[in-house]
């Protein structure tokens, strides 16, 4: 029997374990930057609360995201206003929707700084 796909299967189940961590530690790192508790981002459901608070939005947005379709445009809505909160713009959001892995640390680690929810004073970098 030849076990090499199982060895193959394997590696990628510990490749996406690992992406898994660092995007949790980085969502650790954004909440603590936001002054909320880190570990509030492995509760479900109080996670997206407390990322609902962060960035400015009431709640009950919550129950909005169980319903199909409303649910997406409040996700995409949610982490453009995350973005905003930390000084960045809309590309940001960008790759904050289709490489979570690679920009959520950026956020956590990096030197962005929380400005307020939804950057109460954003300013754009290009005038």
């Amino acid at each position: 029997m030849n076990e090499f796909p199982f060895a193959v299967f394997g590696t990628f189940v510990y490749a996406y374990l690992a992406i898994i961590i660092l995007v949790l530690i980085a969502q650790w790192q954004i909440f603590q930057k936001a002054n909320q508790p880190g570990w509030a981002c492995i509760i479900p459901i109080y996670n997206i609360i407390v990322l609902l608070r962060i960035v400015g939005k009431p709640w009950w947005w919550f129950l909005l995201m169980l319903i199909p379709i409303v649910n997406i445009v409040l996700a995409i809505w949610v982490l453009n206003l995350l973005a905003k909160s930390f000084g960045k713009e809309e590309g940001f959001t960008v790759g904050l929707i289709f490489l979570p892995f690679i920009f959520y640390p950026i956020l956590g680690f990096g030197n962005a700084t929380y400005k307020g929810p939804a950057g109460n004073n954003f300013v754009p970098s290009n005038p």
